[in-house]
């Protein structure tokens, strides 16, 4: 059973990007961009304004992976969160294919639940400052 969440999909589009495209729809925790531009200016663009945004932030796994001209660059930043008083992380995707770009974000951590997340506000913060972050690449 399908549900509407105001998100427009074509009939042709296959059942995995219509999917994709209802799970993305008001997340706090993943987002998406696209852009164009060079994917390692982007990444080091990334690493310096998420780093120099909070005193304990920094990047805790980097890695590039590629199969023909493809290039997937992988950035996992990790800092502390004052509200949750607790660590948690921003897990940054980079797919590249010439200049062209699909960027997925994802927060973790930050929560005090143990079955569920009650406490979501450091996510929050840390995905406004990676969002932040890739809207103010210019793309060089």
């Amino acid at each position: 059973m399908e549900r509407d969440v105001g998100v427009e999909v074509a009939d042709s589009t296959p059942p995995e990007a219509r999917e994709h495209a209802r799970r993305q729809e008001g997340s706090l925790m993943y987002q998406t961009r696209s852009l164009v531009g060079s994917a390692d200016a982007l990444a080091t663009h990334l690493d310096n304004a998420i780093t120099r945004g909070s005193v304990s932030a920094s990047i805790e796994h980097q890695d590039v992976l590629s199969i023909g001209d493809a290039r997937m660059i992988l950035r996992t930043y990790e800092r502390y969160s004052m509200t949750g008083g607790n660590r948690l992380t921003l897990s940054v995707s980079i797919l590249a294919v010439g200049d062209r770009m699909e960027v997925a974000l994802t927060t973790s951590g930050g929560s005090q639940g143990v079955f569920f997340k009650i406490n979501t506000f450091g996510e929050g913060a840390f995905m406004d400052k990676g969002l932040e972050a890739v809207d103010g690449f210019a793309g060089a």
